[in-house]
Protein backbone atom coordinates (compact mmCIF):
# COMPACT_ATOMS: atom_id res chain seq x y z
CA UNK A 1 0.00 0.00 0.00
CA UNK A 2 1.36 3.30 -1.07
CA UNK A 3 0.57 6.27 0.75
CA UNK A 4 1.60 10.07 -0.08
CA UNK A 5 1.60 12.89 2.55
CA UNK A 6 0.65 16.78 1.40
CA UNK A 7 0.75 19.48 3.64
CA UNK A 8 -0.82 22.95 2.78
CA UNK A 9 0.38 25.94 4.20
CA UNK A 10 2.38 29.05 3.38
CA UNK A 11 4.31 29.39 6.76
CA UNK A 12 5.68 26.03 5.71
CA UNK A 13 7.41 27.29 2.67
CA UNK A 14 8.37 30.67 4.29
CA UNK A 15 10.63 28.80 6.59
CA UNK A 16 7.67 30.10 9.60
CA UNK A 17 6.99 27.06 10.87
CA UNK A 18 9.01 23.45 10.79
CA UNK A 19 6.69 20.50 9.09
CA UNK A 20 7.03 17.93 12.07
CA UNK A 21 3.16 16.54 10.41
CA UNK A 22 4.95 14.81 7.90
CA UNK A 23 7.42 12.89 9.60
CA UNK A 24 4.75 11.92 12.83
CA UNK A 25 2.56 10.50 9.39
CA UNK A 26 5.52 8.99 8.06
CA UNK A 27 6.77 7.16 11.45
CA UNK A 28 3.40 5.66 12.28
CA UNK A 29 2.31 4.69 8.84
CA UNK A 30 5.22 2.93 8.35
CA UNK A 31 5.41 1.11 11.65
CA UNK A 32 1.68 -0.67 10.16
CA UNK A 33 3.25 -1.63 6.36
CA UNK A 34 2.50 1.20 4.67
CA UNK A 35 5.25 2.60 2.10
CA UNK A 36 5.25 6.11 2.07
CA UNK A 37 6.18 7.20 -1.76
CA UNK A 38 6.43 10.79 -1.61
CA UNK A 39 5.82 13.93 0.99
CA UNK A 40 4.90 17.44 -0.74
CA UNK A 41 4.43 20.67 0.89
CA UNK A 42 2.40 23.35 -1.24
CA UNK A 43 0.76 26.86 -1.07
CA UNK A 44 -2.35 27.58 0.04
CA UNK A 45 -3.43 28.19 -3.30
CA UNK A 46 -6.49 26.83 -5.24
CA UNK A 47 -4.72 26.01 -8.62
CA UNK A 48 -1.75 24.86 -6.43
CA UNK A 49 -4.01 22.17 -4.18
CA UNK A 50 -6.08 20.93 -6.92
CA UNK A 51 -2.90 19.84 -8.93
CA UNK A 52 -1.65 18.15 -6.10
CA UNK A 53 -4.70 16.27 -5.43
CA UNK A 54 -4.69 14.74 -9.11
CA UNK A 55 -1.15 13.91 -9.23
CA UNK A 56 -0.98 12.35 -6.12
CA UNK A 57 -3.82 10.19 -7.61
CA UNK A 58 -1.42 8.64 -10.08
CA UNK A 59 0.79 7.54 -7.85
CA UNK A 60 -0.70 7.07 -4.44
CA UNK A 61 -3.72 4.42 -2.61
CA UNK A 62 -3.83 7.04 0.34
CA UNK A 63 -3.34 10.29 0.36
CA UNK A 64 -2.95 12.08 3.92
CA UNK A 65 -3.74 15.53 3.75
CA UNK A 66 -3.09 18.49 6.54
CA UNK A 67 -3.60 21.81 7.09
CA UNK A 68 -5.73 24.63 5.67
CA UNK A 69 -8.96 23.60 7.48
CA UNK A 70 -9.46 26.38 9.93
CA UNK A 71 -12.36 28.85 9.61
CA UNK A 72 -10.95 31.99 8.24
CA UNK A 73 -10.89 32.55 4.29
CA UNK A 74 -7.27 31.75 3.70
CA UNK A 75 -8.05 28.54 4.73
CA UNK A 76 -9.70 26.68 1.61
CA UNK A 77 -9.00 23.04 1.41
CA UNK A 78 -12.79 21.90 1.82
CA UNK A 79 -13.49 23.58 -0.86
CA UNK A 80 -11.10 22.37 -3.16
CA UNK A 81 -11.44 19.00 -2.34
CA UNK A 82 -14.94 20.02 -3.27
CA UNK A 83 -13.98 21.17 -6.44
CA UNK A 84 -11.89 18.24 -7.19
CA UNK A 85 -14.21 15.70 -6.33
CA UNK A 86 -17.12 17.34 -7.36
CA UNK A 87 -19.25 17.38 -4.47
CA UNK A 88 -20.79 20.26 -2.29
CA UNK A 89 -20.48 21.24 1.24
CA UNK A 90 -23.53 20.13 3.56
CA UNK A 91 -23.63 21.00 7.27
CA UNK A 92 -23.15 18.05 9.52
CA UNK A 93 -24.66 17.91 12.77
CA UNK A 94 -22.56 16.30 14.91
CA UNK A 95 -19.92 18.35 14.28
CA UNK A 96 -22.01 21.64 14.75
CA UNK A 97 -22.90 20.19 17.73
CA UNK A 98 -18.98 18.95 18.90
CA UNK A 99 -18.21 22.76 18.02
CA UNK A 100 -20.65 24.46 20.39
CA UNK A 101 -19.62 21.92 22.99
CA UNK A 102 -16.26 22.65 22.83
CA UNK A 103 -17.07 26.40 23.17
CA UNK A 104 -19.53 25.93 25.79
CA UNK A 105 -16.53 24.05 27.78
CA UNK A 106 -13.24 25.55 27.02
CA UNK A 107 -13.68 28.82 24.81
CA UNK A 108 -14.34 32.35 26.57
CA UNK A 109 -15.50 34.49 23.53
CA UNK A 110 -19.15 33.64 21.86
CA UNK A 111 -19.43 31.08 18.85
CA UNK A 112 -19.27 33.00 15.75
CA UNK A 113 -20.83 31.93 12.09
CA UNK A 114 -17.21 31.05 11.14
CA UNK A 115 -16.96 28.75 13.93
CA UNK A 116 -20.50 26.96 13.11
CA UNK A 117 -18.85 27.19 9.63
CA UNK A 118 -16.66 24.10 10.94
CA UNK A 119 -19.48 21.92 10.50
CA UNK A 120 -19.87 22.44 6.48
CA UNK A 121 -18.19 19.02 5.07
CA UNK A 122 -18.22 17.63 1.44
CA UNK A 123 -21.29 15.20 1.54
CA UNK A 124 -18.98 12.55 0.36
CA UNK A 125 -16.99 12.31 3.23
CA UNK A 126 -16.87 10.19 6.24
CA UNK A 127 -16.26 12.21 9.15
CA UNK A 128 -13.01 11.55 11.40
CA UNK A 129 -13.88 13.30 14.80
CA UNK A 130 -11.52 15.60 16.35
CA UNK A 131 -11.56 15.41 19.99
CA UNK A 132 -9.18 18.36 20.80
CA UNK A 133 -10.45 20.61 18.51
CA UNK A 134 -13.43 22.44 16.03
CA UNK A 135 -11.84 21.14 12.37
CA UNK A 136 -13.03 17.49 11.56
CA UNK A 137 -11.11 14.88 9.77
CA UNK A 138 -12.45 13.57 6.90
CA UNK A 139 -11.73 10.27 4.97
CA UNK A 140 -12.82 10.60 1.36
CA UNK A 141 -12.95 7.59 -1.26
CA UNK A 142 -12.63 8.82 -4.67
CA UNK A 143 -12.19 5.77 -7.46
CA UNK A 144 -9.38 3.81 -6.47
CA UNK A 145 -7.78 6.80 -3.66
CA UNK A 146 -8.64 7.82 -0.30
CA UNK A 147 -8.32 11.53 0.84
CA UNK A 148 -8.10 12.20 4.22
CA UNK A 149 -7.97 15.36 5.22
CA UNK A 150 -6.46 16.72 8.69
CA UNK A 151 -6.21 19.85 10.65
CA UNK A 152 -2.53 21.08 10.15
CA UNK A 153 -2.45 21.78 14.26
CA UNK A 154 0.01 18.94 15.59
CA UNK A 155 -1.84 17.69 18.44
CA UNK A 156 -5.26 17.76 16.37
CA UNK A 157 -3.57 15.29 13.83
CA UNK A 158 -1.87 13.06 15.89
CA UNK A 159 -5.19 12.35 17.42
CA UNK A 160 -7.32 11.63 14.65
CA UNK A 161 -3.67 9.91 13.07
CA UNK A 162 -3.72 7.39 16.05
CA UNK A 163 -7.90 7.19 17.05
CA UNK A 164 -9.34 7.45 13.69
CA UNK A 165 -7.10 6.79 10.33
CA UNK A 166 -5.13 3.96 11.81
CA UNK A 167 -7.82 1.77 12.88
CA UNK A 168 -9.49 2.70 9.42
CA UNK A 169 -5.97 1.48 7.72
CA UNK A 170 -5.56 -1.96 9.99
CA UNK A 171 -9.27 -2.88 8.82
CA UNK A 172 -9.81 -2.05 5.47
CA UNK A 173 -6.31 -3.27 3.92
CA UNK A 174 -3.92 -6.12 3.81
CA UNK A 175 -0.40 -4.84 4.64
CA UNK A 176 3.03 -6.24 4.06
CA UNK A 177 5.40 -5.91 7.39
CA UNK A 178 7.61 -3.58 6.80
CA UNK A 179 10.38 -4.12 9.50
CA UNK A 180 12.97 -1.28 10.58
CA UNK A 181 15.63 -2.25 13.33
CA UNK A 182 18.08 0.89 13.89
CA UNK A 183 21.11 0.16 15.86
CA UNK A 184 22.57 2.85 18.00
CA UNK A 185 26.14 3.34 18.12
CA UNK A 186 28.52 5.85 19.99
CA UNK A 187 32.44 6.69 19.41
CA UNK A 188 33.14 5.93 16.24
CA UNK A 189 32.68 7.81 13.03
CA UNK A 190 30.73 6.63 9.48
CA UNK A 191 33.32 5.83 7.66
CA UNK A 192 35.68 3.80 10.34
CA UNK A 193 32.63 1.71 10.63
CA UNK A 194 31.75 1.13 7.29
CA UNK A 195 35.51 -0.10 6.84
CA UNK A 196 35.29 -2.34 10.50
CA UNK A 197 31.86 -4.33 9.38
CA UNK A 198 32.62 -4.68 5.37
CA UNK A 199 32.69 -8.01 5.28
CA UNK A 200 29.43 -8.64 7.35
CA UNK A 201 27.74 -5.72 5.23
CA UNK A 202 28.92 -7.63 1.77
CA UNK A 203 27.30 -11.13 3.50
CA UNK A 204 23.64 -9.31 3.89
CA UNK A 205 20.98 -11.20 2.25
CA UNK A 206 19.45 -9.41 -0.58
CA UNK A 207 16.08 -9.00 1.53
CA UNK A 208 17.66 -6.71 3.76
CA UNK A 209 18.77 -3.09 3.19
CA UNK A 210 21.17 -1.18 5.52
CA UNK A 211 21.19 2.57 5.41
CA UNK A 212 24.12 4.29 7.99
CA UNK A 213 22.43 7.70 9.54
CA UNK A 214 25.11 9.75 10.94
CA UNK A 215 24.23 12.64 13.58
CA UNK A 216 26.61 14.71 15.35
CA UNK A 217 28.87 12.40 17.24
CA UNK A 218 26.81 9.20 17.11
CA UNK A 219 26.09 6.69 14.10
CA UNK A 220 22.67 4.51 13.57
CA UNK A 221 22.34 2.11 11.51
CA UNK A 222 19.19 0.74 10.09
CA UNK A 223 18.49 -2.40 8.74
CA UNK A 224 15.30 -2.80 6.79
CA UNK A 225 12.94 -5.53 5.40
CA UNK A 226 10.01 -6.37 3.79
CA UNK A 227 8.11 -9.79 3.74
CA UNK A 228 4.70 -11.34 5.23
CA UNK A 229 5.69 -13.52 8.30
CA UNK A 230 6.62 -10.99 11.16
CA UNK A 231 8.35 -13.81 13.20
CA UNK A 232 10.59 -15.00 10.15
CA UNK A 233 11.85 -11.31 9.43
CA UNK A 234 12.54 -10.42 13.11
CA UNK A 235 14.79 -14.09 13.15
CA UNK A 236 16.89 -12.97 10.28
CA UNK A 237 17.18 -9.17 11.53
CA UNK A 238 18.23 -10.59 15.13
CA UNK A 239 20.41 -12.64 13.80
CA UNK A 240 22.36 -10.39 11.77
CA UNK A 241 22.44 -7.78 14.60
CA UNK A 242 24.12 -10.85 16.09
CA UNK A 243 26.55 -11.16 13.55
CA UNK A 244 27.21 -7.16 13.86
CA UNK A 245 28.13 -7.57 17.65
CA UNK A 246 31.03 -9.18 16.28
CA UNK A 247 32.72 -6.43 14.68
CA UNK A 248 31.53 -3.34 16.41
CA UNK A 249 30.05 -4.86 19.43
CA UNK A 250 32.38 -2.39 21.94
CA UNK A 251 30.40 0.36 19.84
CA UNK A 252 26.94 -0.42 19.83
CA UNK A 253 24.42 0.83 22.30
CA UNK A 254 21.24 -0.61 21.88
CA UNK A 255 17.98 -0.56 19.66
CA UNK A 256 16.54 2.98 19.30
CA UNK A 257 13.34 1.43 18.05
CA UNK A 258 13.30 0.24 21.86
CA UNK A 259 14.90 2.86 23.89
CA UNK A 260 17.23 6.31 23.27
CA UNK A 261 20.83 6.32 25.18
CA UNK A 262 18.73 8.89 27.50
CA UNK A 263 16.09 6.11 28.19
CA UNK A 264 19.11 3.59 28.52
CA UNK A 265 20.69 5.75 31.01
CA UNK A 266 17.76 6.27 33.12
CA UNK A 267 16.51 2.19 32.88
CA UNK A 268 20.07 1.81 34.49
CA UNK A 269 20.20 4.27 36.78
CA UNK A 270 16.58 3.35 37.86
CA UNK A 271 17.38 -0.29 38.33
CA UNK A 272 20.59 1.27 40.66
CA UNK A 273 18.01 3.19 42.84
CA UNK A 274 20.46 5.84 41.87
CA UNK A 275 19.77 9.84 41.13
CA UNK A 276 21.48 12.37 37.91
CA UNK A 277 21.51 16.33 38.13
CA UNK A 278 23.06 18.23 35.52
CA UNK A 279 24.89 21.77 35.33
CA UNK A 280 25.10 23.20 31.47
CA UNK A 281 26.82 25.80 30.18
CA UNK A 282 27.34 26.09 26.46
CA UNK A 283 24.48 23.64 26.37
CA UNK A 284 21.82 25.71 27.74
CA UNK A 285 19.64 22.51 29.17
CA UNK A 286 19.73 20.30 26.09
CA UNK A 287 21.08 17.14 28.37
CA UNK A 288 18.01 18.00 31.45
CA UNK A 289 15.56 18.44 28.55
CA UNK A 290 16.34 15.12 26.75
CA UNK A 291 16.05 13.30 30.30
CA UNK A 292 12.96 14.85 31.22
CA UNK A 293 10.90 14.90 28.11
CA UNK A 294 10.39 10.75 28.66
CA UNK A 295 7.57 9.74 31.01
CA UNK A 296 9.21 9.18 34.62
CA UNK A 297 12.76 10.28 34.47
CA UNK A 298 11.28 11.97 38.07
CA UNK A 299 12.49 8.64 39.38
CA UNK A 300 16.22 9.24 39.10
CA UNK A 301 16.54 12.95 37.63
CA UNK A 302 16.43 14.98 40.07
CA UNK A 303 17.11 18.71 38.48
CA UNK A 304 19.82 21.13 36.30
CA UNK A 305 21.26 24.71 36.44
CA UNK A 306 21.77 26.23 33.80
CA UNK A 307 24.80 28.14 34.31
CA UNK A 308 25.44 30.21 31.64
CA UNK A 309 27.32 32.90 32.46
CA UNK A 310 30.15 33.74 34.81
CA UNK A 311 28.81 35.11 37.77
CA UNK A 312 25.89 32.49 37.69
CA UNK A 313 28.81 29.78 38.01
CA UNK A 314 29.47 31.64 41.17
CA UNK A 315 26.11 32.71 42.12
CA UNK A 316 24.73 29.70 42.17
CA UNK A 317 26.89 26.90 42.37
CA UNK A 318 29.17 28.15 44.68
CA UNK A 319 32.57 28.27 42.22
CA UNK A 320 35.50 30.22 43.52
CA UNK A 321 36.04 33.41 41.64
CA UNK A 322 39.86 32.66 42.39
CA UNK A 323 39.77 28.86 40.89
CA UNK A 324 37.94 31.07 37.86
CA UNK A 325 40.86 33.65 37.45
CA UNK A 326 43.82 30.86 38.32
CA UNK A 327 42.02 27.98 35.21
CA UNK A 328 39.82 30.33 33.64
CA UNK A 329 35.82 29.01 32.79
CA UNK A 330 36.58 27.13 30.10
CA UNK A 331 38.73 24.51 32.28
CA UNK A 332 38.90 20.81 33.37
CA UNK A 333 39.35 22.20 36.97
CA UNK A 334 36.20 24.26 36.32
CA UNK A 335 33.62 21.33 34.47
CA UNK A 336 34.76 19.45 37.16
CA UNK A 337 33.95 21.97 40.08
CA UNK A 338 30.79 22.35 38.63
CA UNK A 339 29.81 18.89 38.58
CA UNK A 340 30.91 18.05 42.15
CA UNK A 341 28.91 21.29 43.02
CA UNK A 342 25.58 20.38 41.08
CA UNK A 343 25.81 16.84 42.72
CA UNK A 344 26.04 18.49 46.37
CA UNK A 345 23.06 20.91 45.53
CA UNK A 346 20.85 18.01 44.16
CA UNK A 347 22.21 15.32 46.42
CA UNK A 348 22.30 13.08 43.27
CA UNK A 349 24.43 9.97 42.75
CA UNK A 350 25.92 10.68 39.55
CA UNK A 351 26.12 14.88 37.89
CA UNK A 352 27.44 15.70 34.25
CA UNK A 353 28.75 19.39 33.88
CA UNK A 354 29.51 21.44 30.94
CA UNK A 355 31.24 24.30 29.73
CA UNK A 356 32.95 25.38 26.71
CA UNK A 357 33.22 27.72 24.13
CA UNK A 358 30.85 26.77 21.05
CA UNK A 359 30.85 30.10 19.36
CA UNK A 360 31.47 32.20 17.23
CA UNK A 361 33.26 34.24 19.66
CA UNK A 362 35.18 33.46 23.03
CA UNK A 363 33.05 34.77 25.59
CA UNK A 364 34.70 34.91 29.10
CA UNK A 365 37.59 32.69 28.05
CA UNK A 366 40.84 32.42 25.81
CA UNK A 367 40.07 28.83 24.57
CA UNK A 368 39.37 28.21 21.17
CA UNK A 369 36.41 28.21 19.64
CA UNK A 370 34.82 24.64 19.96
CA UNK A 371 36.83 23.60 22.56
CA UNK A 372 34.73 22.30 25.79
CA UNK A 373 35.38 20.20 28.85
CA UNK A 374 32.59 17.52 29.98
CA UNK A 375 32.75 17.02 33.39
CA UNK A 376 31.34 13.51 35.88
CA UNK A 377 30.56 13.54 39.25
CA UNK A 378 30.24 9.61 40.21
CA UNK A 379 29.60 8.03 43.63
CA UNK A 380 33.70 7.19 43.53
CA UNK A 381 35.57 9.79 41.71
CA UNK A 382 34.99 13.23 39.29
CA UNK A 383 37.06 13.17 36.30
CA UNK A 384 36.47 15.57 32.77
CA UNK A 385 37.37 15.25 29.12
CA UNK A 386 38.58 17.49 27.21
CA UNK A 387 36.81 18.07 22.88
CA UNK A 388 37.18 20.16 19.88
CA UNK A 389 34.08 19.65 18.45
CA UNK A 390 34.92 22.28 15.29
CA UNK A 391 33.74 25.88 14.68
CA UNK A 392 29.70 25.13 14.06
CA UNK A 393 27.64 26.21 17.15
CA UNK A 394 25.36 23.86 16.45
CA UNK A 395 27.73 20.84 15.91
CA UNK A 396 29.71 21.52 19.00
CA UNK A 397 26.45 21.68 20.75
CA UNK A 398 25.00 18.61 19.15
CA UNK A 399 28.08 16.38 19.60
CA UNK A 400 28.69 17.46 23.50
CA UNK A 401 25.32 15.93 24.05
CA UNK A 402 25.67 13.09 22.64
CA UNK A 403 29.19 12.69 23.79
CA UNK A 404 27.82 13.26 27.42
CA UNK A 405 25.80 10.21 27.30
CA UNK A 406 27.87 8.19 25.91
CA UNK A 407 30.98 9.16 28.27
CA UNK A 408 28.02 8.46 31.22
CA UNK A 409 26.60 5.44 30.07
CA UNK A 410 30.40 3.72 29.54
CA UNK A 411 30.86 5.00 33.64
CA UNK A 412 27.41 3.51 34.24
Amino acid sequence: MRAEIVTIGDEILIGQIIDTNSAFIAKVLNRIGVEIHQITSIEDDRDHILSTLEEAQKRADIVLITGGLGPTKDDITKKCLCEFLNDSLVENKEVLAHVEELFEKYIDTPISDLNRSQALVPSKAEILKNKYGTAPGMWIQHNDTVYVSMPGVPYEMKGLIEDEVIPRIKNRYNRPVILHKTILTLGMGESAIAEKIEPWEDALPDAIRLAYLPSLGKVRLRLSMRGEDIQEMEAEIEAQISELNNYIGDIIKGIEEENSIEEIIGDILRNKKASLSTAESFTGGRLASLFTEHSGSSGFFKGSVVTYATQSKIDILGISEDLLAKHSVVSEAVACEMAKKVKELYKTDYAIATTGNAGPSKGDSNAEVGTVFLAFATPEKVFAREFNFGNSREKVVGKSVNKSLEILLNAL
